[in-house]
């Protein structure tokens, strides 16, 4: 069994900072892309951030430059780093991670959201 584990969401004013983790944990060969989706109410989940296990990024629009992905393959772990927050960002960010279970086996794993509230 593979589990996401996400950690880190919270409260914050406008401007502030926060940081997500998370970890993957079970039984598996390797750990592929990760990345964070958010999905604010009555919105559509929208892609945050991705990360290869090669360390190449992508980033929505409406975050580049204000948040960071990365990652510590050792750990597998994934970091979303958010800065100058607003409140338009508020969500609940879900993390995803492609992992090769099998040597000829890559699946889809998403963790249980954690909410982000930026609010004054």
């Amino acid at each position: 069994q593979v589990q996401l584990a996400e950690s880190g969401g919270g409260l914050v004013q406008p401007g502030g900072s926060l940081r997500l983790s998370c970890g993957a944990s079970g039984s598996f060969f390797s750990v592929d892309a990760m990345g964070w989706y958010r999905q604010a109410p009555g919105k559509q989940r929208e892609l945050v951030a991705t990360i290869t296990s090669g360390g190449s990024t992508n980033y929505a629009g409406s975050v580049k430059g204000r948040f960071t992905i990365s990652r510590d393959n050792a750990k597998n772990t994934v970091y979303l780093q958010m800065n100058s927050l607003k409140p338009e960002d508020t969500a609940v960010y879900t993390c995803h991670s492609n992992i090769r279970v099998r040597w000829n086996t890559r699946d889809d794993y998403w963790g249980q959201g954690t909410q982000v509230t930026v609010s004054s």
